[in-house]
């Protein structure tokens, strides 16, 4: 896989990835409820027209939800976790996010390598808590990071 991980190209998510992207979050074990409410502000790697990474933001003002980051198994370990979420916070940026947020259960020692910290549920905004990722899909025991942009 090494001799491709040049070769996956990071770009933005178009309406006919949605299965695809669907596809890979469920084998990731991750919830695809509603990314297609996101697909402007949501990112793709893809090898040889295969989908094999994605990230998405959810925007809510000058904040976001980072949801969705999933590398297929046949991708891991070439970086492109570490390309895909570089790619979502310079998305971010671009698109003026001041605070960008996210939980998680799985990934909590890989996400502060960009600056994400621990918060409190209580110090997020309420539009950002009003999202389906904190109020049905994610357990309240996930745990909440901030970075600030």
């Amino acid at each position: 896989m090494e001799a491709n991980r040049k070769k996956i190209r990071i770009r933005s998510a178009r309406q006919e990835d949605l299965d695809s992207i669907g596809h890979l979050l469920i084998a990731s074990d991750l919830p695809s409820d509603g990314i297609e409410n996101h697909l402007s502000s949501m990112l793709v790697g893809e090898l040889e027209y295969q989908i094999v990474a994605t990230a998405a933001l959810e925007m809510y003002g000058e904040s976001a939800l980072l949801r969705s980051v999933a590398v297929d198994s046949i991708a891991r370990g070439t970086g492109l976790g570490t390309r895909m979420t570089e790619a979502i916070v310079k998305l971010a940026l671009r698109l003026r996010v001041k605070r960008l947020f996210l939980l998680t259960e799985t990934a909590e020692d890989f996400f502060p390598k960009f600056g994400f910290r621990k918060v409190n549920r209580s110090d997020i905004p309420d539009n950002v808590k009003s999202s389906l990722e904190f109020t049905l899909l994610c357990p309240s025991s996930a745990l909440a990071l901030e970075l600030r942009l």
